[in-house]
């Protein structure tokens, strides 16, 4: 099912930006109150590395009978960049807003069958799997996305100038993927995806999660409110700020993602902090719910398979996660739309496919949604 996002209020940018155009006519429109989910990197199914091995038993295949895997190889065919041998991996991590199921409280709006990736992000693990480039693609950003097949067979015709999280309404994992691929060259090994409801329950599992705000946050239609300080955050106040945009910054997608990238980076630290290996219920609510709300890629479809994965990216630490967001500037015709700087975005993935830093030039004078120091880990 075909569908695009409503546009959200964005920030009139400059000019001399490179992408599909798209002329907004009329007065702005209010955007509805919508839920944002984020989706848990794969950090976060290391808590189920130590129930892959032998004498799990039952647990194992309960773990097991949980996970849902879309086989994204055989929609997409061979017409792929070429796979890298060099020791690195590209994860493409999406978000899901669907309405359905256990996301209705949580995200409001209509259950119309159809779902968003509203959070899209591509992790490259780096040889030696010590460190990790993330980069994050506005969900607002105008693409001419490919023709692509869905996992189910169905064929979906080219279009320009679409919301980039059309994609994945469009033709689900598959078509998103693709898209993906299509905008960088660079071929996704991995794809990880989980909706805002197991987010949510995650994050309780985890016990919470601890960040510090430098400025107070007070956003009603996240149900967000902080005082600058130090937190504790449950899976609902986690939830509120991973998808406010109202209550700091400039009130842009690209402000979201600037507190999304700080809350990845204290879960992170979280992850590592909280003795989650050394506390076997803990361990085993963490499991359950990951399992049950993570899809993966074939590949990784089995317990076993997503607990060595995961099992590798354990040495990566916050100090070694180099977070940017794709290089955008506001469309001069919709301030609720981002234009790819494809110049700079080449940048980008030049140096992924070599699997060396990301420049620093590749990233100045980018949009960006003034949300950034906002929050951190403590």
């Amino acid at each position: 099912m075909s569908a695009e996002s409503t546009p959200d209020p964005g920030i009139p940018g400059s000019n001399g930006i490179n992408g599909a155009r798209h002329r907004g006519k009329g007065r702005r429109r209010k955007p509805p109150r919508r839920h944002k989910g984020l989706m848990i990197t794969a950090w976060t199914t290391a808590g189920i590395v130590v129930l892959g091995g032998a004498g799990a038993g039952y647990l194992y295949f309960k773990l097991n009978g949980n996970l849902k895997s879309v086989d994204i190889d055989q929609a997409l065919g061979t017409d792929r960049p070429k796979k890298v041998d060099n020791g690195s991996e590209n994860i493409l991590v999406l978000g899901s807003d669907t309405r359905a199921g256990g996301n209705k409280k949580l995200g409001g709006g209509t259950d119309d069958g159809s779902a968003r990736s509203d959070t899209a992000m591509i992790v490259h693990i780096y040889k030696g799997h010590k460190k990790a480039s993330v980069v994050s693609i506005p969900r607002d950003t105008l693409i001419d996305r490919p023709s692509c097949t869905d996992t189910k067979g169905n064929d979906h015709p080219a279009a320009q100038s679409v919301m980039f999280n059309s994609a994945y309404s469009t033709g689900g994992a598959a078509c998103a993927v693709k898209t993906v691929e299509s905008i960088t060259d660079l071929r996704m090994d991995h794809y990880l995806e989980v909706d805002f409801a197991g987010f949510q329950k995650l994050i309780d599992d985890l016990g919470g999660v601890e960040i510090t705000t430098t400025k107070s946050i007070d956003d009603p239609d996240s149900h967000l409110k902080l005082k600058a300080g130090t937190h504790t955050l449950d899976g609902k106040q986690a939830l509120g700020l991973v998808r406010t945009r109202h209550g700091v910054g400039d009130g842009s997608d690209l402000g979201r993602i600037q507190l999304q990238q700080a809350f990845i980076k204290a879960l992170v630290n979280q992850i590592k902090d909280v003795g989650v290996f050394s506390n076997p219920k803990k361990l085993l609510d963490l499991a359950e719910t990951a399992t049950k709300t993570v899809t993966t890629d074939s590949d990784l479809g089995s317990v076993n398979k997503l607990a060595s994965f995961a099992s590798g990216l354990q040495g990566i630490s916050p100090s070694h996660m180099h977070m940017v967001t794709m290089p955008v500037a506001y469309d001069p015709a919709d301030p609720n739309r981002v234009l790819l700087q494809k110049k700079k975005a080449d940048e980008i993935w030049k140096a992924l496919e070599q699997d060396k830093p990301i420049p620093k030039s590749a990233t100045s004078g980018s949009a960006t949604g003034e949300a950034k120091g906002v929050v951190s880990a403590p």
